[in-house]
């Protein structure tokens, strides 16, 4: 089936593509059996690249309330900075690995846990109490802590071979 790409639906295309509406919306508006596909091969032939923010619903990102740890010492002013010219900085020193963080009781549920936040289970699932870490999720579904933790190194066949040996006298 062909479509006919008149220079008014053409027009009517780039407007509203640069308005920043959607291909499903503008094959609604054009009608005539314009689908959404059509609209957009015939965007990407024309080259159109440049457009305003998508039509989307403005989302509000769920951040949760942690326990902020207990100051220690009561701040100081600091003293006035001085305003010097731009010089080069050495490399920073790479940070040490923090130190693991013991199971506090988690900011999430299962009904408040996003797609980046972290699934590590704490407590017990037939308790009240039982949550998920929450903090943001590194690479997959833990936080960097969780994630060491959850993801240990294989052995080596040779370590492994020489445990089973080793527990096979004991048996």
């Amino acid at each position: 089936m062909s479509l006919g790409w008149t220079e008014d639906r053409v027009g009517a295309l780039k407007k509203l593509w640069l308005e920043g509406q959607s291909a499903s919306q503008i094959a609604k508006q054009l009608g005539g059996g314009v689908t959404r596909n059509a609209v957009i091969g015939k965007v990407h032939r024309l080259g159109l690249s440049g457009r305003a923010a998508p039509s989307q619903p403005a989302r509000t990102t769920f951040r949760p309330t942690r326990p902020r740890p207990a100051a220690t010492a009561p701040a100081q002013p600091s003293a006035p900075r001085r305003i010097e010219a731009a010089q080069p900085r050495p490399a920073a020193p790479v940070a040490p690995r923090p130190e693991p963080i013991p199971d506090l009781p988690g900011t999430a549920t299962v009904m408040t846990l996003g797609a980046h936040m972290c699934k590590w289970p704490i407590g017990d699932p037939s308790s009240a109490e039982f949550s998920f870490c929450g903090r943001r999720a590194s690479e997959g579904v833990y936080c960097v802590e969780h994630a060491r933790v959850a993801y240990q190194p294989a052995l080596k066949k040779n370590g492994a071979g020489e445990l089973a040996r080793s527990l096979r006298r004991y048996i």
